[in-house]
């Protein structure tokens, strides 16, 4: 019965914890993306950021992407968004809902061989689709792979959920120190 206070304090914490969570990610309009670029000539991990807030009113809405960041295993290049062929206005963001039904994002990035400038070879990313190809023959397709989205929890949700478990963690100590007491009586 003496824990019943503890319990309650806990069980308050944690709900006012994902209140806070649900409340900063409705107010947030940056956000992250990790992706995986998996083909059977390069394999690939990279990460972009843009606003939610300025999706276009398209049938298929769009954002620009922010920031952008992408390297191929085994090579040192960075990609960026500046290396997109047609930068300022691409690479974009998109909306795929229409396309799955639940709410989720495809990246459009179009970007040339920066490893071997002289080099003919481009890469496009369209969504789930990665596609290698030649630019002196454009209608050849060298390799094609896919692509995997995840989204970067926010800042505040990590600290949110790191703060209760924490704290759980705290009563938890406090609660067992509490019955060894009461067994050396």
């Amino acid at each position: 019965m003496k824990f019943i206070p503890q319990i309650v304090l806990a069980t308050a914490t944690l709900a006012l914890g994902f209140a806070t969570i649900d409340a900063k990610s409705a107010s947030a309009t940056i956000v992250s993306y990790a992706f995986n670029v998996d083909s059977p000539i390069n394999k690939g991990q990279g990460f972009f950021s843009f606003d939610d807030s300025t999706f276009s009113n398209d049938n298929i809405p769009e954002a620009k992407v922010k920031l952008l960041h992408f390297q191929f295993n085994g090579d040192s290049t960075i990609y960026t968004e500046q290396d997109d062929v047609n930068y300022p206005e691409f690479p974009i963001v998109f909306s795929t809902t229409f396309l799955t039904g639940k709410k989720s994002v495809g990246l459009e990035y179009l970007f040339n061989n920066k490893s071997n400038p002289s080099s003919s070879i481009s890469y496009e990313i369209v969504g789930e689709d990665f596609t290698i190809f030649s630019r002196t023959s454009p209608n050849s397709e060298i390799v094609s792979g896919k692509l995997s989205y995840s989204k970067v929890p926010e800042p505040t949700t990590l600290g949110s959920t790191l703060f209760a478990c924490s704290l759980g963690w705290i009563l938890k100590r406090k609660a067992t120190s509490i019955k060894k007491e009461k067994v050396k009586f």
